[in-house]
């Protein structure tokens, strides 16, 4: 609780320096009255060989403006209408070495405690749920390969023909997307011949996953089933029309035999 204590502070002191940076900007281009933005991208990185690298740079109006130089201490202009706040900014000595300080020090110390907090979290595998859809439109029959819920997010996905790879050329690349609960969702989609969809299978490739998963589209049961429920009102309809037929003729008989009766009675 105190490292978030301590961030939270931190972050309400950047938020004060943007804003200065932010005017700062705005009066070396003479603009005061209309809407513009400020988009700022300041962090590090760690390698896995634990070195890291920090970045800092500034966006303006939706271009590129200005990137701070941590070895020499000064800002690379990214357009010409930066080159008023790269001086202005370049004056400040003691400020320039503080930035190189928090991307050399500060940054990857936090960086290193926030990564030992969620250990347990990085290092947990989810293994993907896949499952390959039929897609049929008027002009061509799609196969969709879906993995879903899986973690970590690097993963690999391929059409195999026959049990051999396909060229990735052959199908749309492979498109992923997180979702709200810190899972990922990855898919794969490739046009094939109607009627030959069984040929082709989804293979996919996790951490999670003790050995490469391949998967394959299953017809839906749905027409089976349809087919079944058709039959079993047919021989309902049938049954009951004979049900039905057996109590007339039962009637029928019946009534012939009570007819009988009172003809005998009368000759008497």
């Amino acid at each position: 609780s105190q490292m978030w204590l301590q961030l939270s502070q931190s972050l309400k002191g950047w938020d004060h320096m943007f804003t200065v940076d932010f005017w700062t900007i705005m009066e070396n281009h003479n603009h005061s009255k209309e809407s513009h933005t400020l988009q700022v991208i300041l962090g590090c990185e760690m390698q896995e060989d634990n070195s890291t690298e920090g970045y800092w740079k500034y966006g303006y109006d939706g271009q590129d403006h200005l990137e701070f130089c941590p070895d020499t201490l000064d800002w690379r202009a990214a357009e010409p209408r930066a080159w008023p706040t790269k001086l202005e900014w370049e004056r400040h000595k003691i400020r320039a070495r503080q930035n190189r300080a928090y991307l050399e020090r500060d940054c990857p110390a936090q960086l290193q405690q926030l990564l030992e907090l969620g250990r347990g979290v990085l290092d947990q595998q989810v293994p993907p749920l896949v499952k390959v859809t039929h897609h049929v439109t008027s002009s061509v029959t799609t196969l969709r390969c879906r993995a879903l819920n899986y973690y970590p997010q690097n993963i690999t996905m391929k059409w195999l023909k026959d049990k051999q790879p396909m060229d990735a050329k052959e199908f749309e690349p492979k498109d992923v997307l997180p979702n709200g609960d810190g899972t990922y969702q990855g898919w794969i989609t490739l046009a094939v011949p109607p009627g030959e969809e069984q040929r082709y299978t989804c293979q996919v490739e996790h951490p999670g996953l003790d050995q490469p998963l391949i998967v394959i589209w299953e017809p839906s049961p749905s027409g089976t089933l349809v087919i079944g429920v058709i039959s079993g009102i047919a021989v309902f309809v049938v049954i009951l029309f004979i049900g039905i037929l057996f109590i007339i003729l039962r009637k029928r008989q019946g009534s012939r035999g009570a007819m009988g009766h009172y003809v005998l009675a009368e000759r008497e």
